[in-house]
């Protein structure tokens, strides 16, 4: 069964061989197919099925706004209403507003939202990066406390951990927490917050002590964004809009209850988090997908051009490639296994095709890609970024080199004392 509405994209995991295809990719691709275990099962053929039906009748009918706070407040009702039947976060425990399925009925159901065209959530941060991360570290107090309301998107969540000066290299940061009765007085600059102007809470990365033979200690924090203390000052991009803030923390106070795990040993929890973040990147396969759909009727129509040709089918076959990628990562995850290093090459190649996918667009279109509301512009200009947040593609090298690869590690500078 192929992917619907997507004739020509690579297809989902039914539409691999058979163990009787011949040729040696064949039986490459069959012995990669059982051993990553690519074929949804027939409880995931009804979920789907029960998904796709749903949002048939439920999508909304106007489109969403273009950005700002009208499109956050769109989503945010198109979140809960995904929240009344338990479809925003299916891979959470029922106690906290999932269903207690896995990842990969988690990728089904992002699947099916973007082939509906219907909107994203808008706690896309919390539900894929915060959430799973307390429910591994956090406490008890601190599931109940906050898990619900982020399936709902009663509470929106940001990010911060990149500053000025410590973006990739996190061991650099000098945003600190000292220690006062009853928590910590947190005092620095964040940067590249995503949607912090409309946060509730933040998860913060900050030093709690000095320095011992390489990396501070760090804290992984919950902080109240509705607080004195707490400036949020939004960035203009080039296409723009104001997705990305800078954070500015003059004495915010965060108590001992909003602290996961130990206060000193926060890069645990950050590993957790950003493992999540790196290699549970779904829409991104269907909505490359479509784009490449769209290239391939339009070139049909425009031109014979042996170099689009040729980038039209590395497009594809990589498409391919990330959707292998992204099935390792899902069988992982579903078998308990943490992400680990190798979500770092989700991440990498994703982006780097992205850009690709980005560059043959415009290039195809010539002049004419300045039409439709500059929407083909806009997505080549926000996608030049992809490369760098959640990880530059250098650093994604870096550790790909080191931890899996088993290389020399790339000489440091001396971290901030």
């Amino acid at each position: 069964m192929r992917s619907p509405g997507c004739r020509r994209c690579p297809g989902d995991r039914n539409s691999w061989p058979s163990s009787r295809c011949d040729g040696v990719a064949s039986r490459s691709a069959v012995a990669y197919r059982d051993a990553v275990d690519l074929r949804f099962s027939p409880a995931q053929d009804a979920f789907r099925t029960e998904v796709r039906d749903w949002l048939t009748t439920h999508s909304p009918s106007t489109e969403s706004p273009a950005a700002g706070r009208a499109l956050v407040d769109f989503q945010r009702a198109w979140q809960a209403d995904l929240a009344s039947v338990a479809l925003v976060a299916v891979h959470w425990p029922r106690d906290f507003g999932g269903r207690g399925l896995g990842w990969t009925e988690s990728f089904i159901v992002q699947e099916e939202i973007a082939l509906a065209h219907a909107p994203e959530i808008v706690n896309r941060v919390a539900v894929n990066l915060v959430g799973p991360t307390l429910l591994e570290h956090g406490t008890s107090e601190q599931r109940e406390r906050y898990l619900h309301r982020i399936v709902t998107a009663e509470d929106l969540w940001c990010q911060l951990f990149s500053e000025p000066e410590a973006g990739s290299d996190l061991g650099a940061m000098q945003t600190r927490a000292t220690r006062v009765a009853g928590g910590w007085r947190v005092t620095g600059q964040k940067v590249w917050a995503s949607n912090a102007q409309y946060s509730r809470y933040g998860v913060l990365l900050a030093r709690t002590g000095e320095s011992e033979r390489g990396r501070p200690p760090i804290g992984y924090f919950l902080l109240d964004m509705d607080q004195p203390g707490i400036d949020v000052r939004p960035l203009r991009q080039m296409t723009g809009e104001s997705e990305f803030n800078e954070v500015f923390l003059d004495g915010a106070f965060v108590s001992d209850e909003s602290v996961v795990g130990d206060p000193g040993n926060g890069w645990a929890v950050m590993r957790t988090t950003l493992g999540y973040e790196r290699s549970t990147s779904p829409r991104q396969l269907i909505v490359h997908s479509v784009l490449l759909e769209t290239l391939l009727d339009e070139a049909r129509q425009r031109t014979t051009d042996a170099i689009t040709r040729q980038q039209l089918a590395r497009a594809y076959s990589e498409l391919w490639i990330y959707r292998l990628h992204l099935y390792r990562v899902l069988s992982a995850l579903d078998a308990g296994r943490p992400p680990g290093a190798t979500s770092s090459l989700v991440k990498l190649f994703w982006s780097e095709m992205a850009q690709r996918m980005h560059e043959t667009s415009l290039r195809m279109l010539g002049p004419a890609a300045t039409i439709e509301g500059g929407r083909r512009q806009r997505d080549y200009l926000y996608y030049r970024a992809c490369t760098i947040f959640a990880g530059t593609s250098e650093i994604q090298r870096n550790t790909l080199g080191e931890q899996v690869l088993g290389l020399p590690r790339e000489p440091r500078a001396k971290v901030v004392p």
